[in-house]
């Protein structure tokens, strides 16, 4: 019930932002997102010995963010950048012993919940971003929720018993066959919205079979993040992440497949678009 009660409230907030925030709205939120999400993998991370610094992490995730809303075209650029820095803070500021890991995980969260995210706000700001957006959340969501009960119900072959037990093959079916279903939900909302009442709230040009495949890609994806985030838990020792969204953990639990599945559509619609 926590975790259906968490899901009720946010994903109303989370789709209103999505269609009515302004830009610099989104990309401070995503900011946010991505610096909690790095203060509780670094907190993960102390558990196995090494203290990376969090603020200063932190500093470099805010710093992405504005850097990415003033200069769109430099975001690389300025992701390099900052990664040296953090480089020269930990060569600088850590142990001697301690330098390697601490600055192998600063380098590694930098970018494991800083630059991935920055899809999230790239994607809006596209033709159709909202539109985009709602694919990827409203994919992700569906086949999360059906894989969770579907796996439970039927679950009984394990897909990746050194890293999550509790995953099944059939759960991993079950959640493509979910985000099928949210994908096809969604074109015919997109439909029905054009058709009667003329309106483009909605927007998904392409074909029907290329929403379709995105759905299934985006999906493998997401369950790929999930299970890399696991490994990350299981590595540190720990169960949940955090304890900040309750029935769902952290919120590096909860955003563990958009870390994955985001930058997947962002260059996913970049091939396309270039083909």
């Amino acid at each position: 019930m926590k975790r259906i009660a968490t899901a009720v409230i946010l994903i109303p907030l989370v789709l209103a932002l999505v269609f009515l925030g302004p830009r610099w709205l989104v990309v401070l939120a995503t900011a946010a997102l991505a610096a909690l999400a790095a203060w509780e993998f670094l907190g993960m991370a102390e558990q196995g010995g090494p203290h990376p610094p969090r603020i200063a992490v932190l500093v470099a995730i805010v710093g992405l963010f504005a850097g990415s809303f003033y200069y769109p075209d430099q975001t690389l650029d300025i992701f390099g950048l900052l990664s040296l820095t953090l480089l020269l803070y930990c060569t600088f500021g850590s142990a001697k012993e301690l330098m390697m890991p601490e600055t192998a995980l600063s380098v590694f969260c930098f970018f494991y919940t800083g630059l991935t995210l920055l899809a999230i706000p790239a994607l809006r700001e596209q033709a159709n971003g909202p539109s985009l957006v709602t694919f990827l959340l409203c994919v992700v969501w569906a086949g999360d929720s059906v894989a969770l009960y579907v796996g439970r119900a039927i679950g009984r072959h394990p897909l990746a018993p050194r890293i999550s037990p509790n995953k099944t093959w059939e759960g991993a079916f079950g959640s493509i066959a979910g985000s099928l279903a949210a994908a096809g939900i969604l074109l015919a909302i997109e439909h029905l919205l054009t058709v009667r009442f003329d309106s483009a709230k909605l927007s998904y040009p392409e074909e029907t079979w290329y929403w379709l495949v995105l759905a299934v890609v985006v999906n493998v994806a997401a369950q790929v993040g999930d299970l890399a985030e696991s490994a990350l838990k299981r590595s540190a020792g720990v169960k949940d992440s955090g304890t900040l969204l309750p029935g769902h953990g952290g919120v590096l639990d909860r955003i563990d497949a958009l870390l994955l599945a985001a930058p997947v559509l962002w260059y996913a619609q970049v091939i396309h678009q270039r083909l």
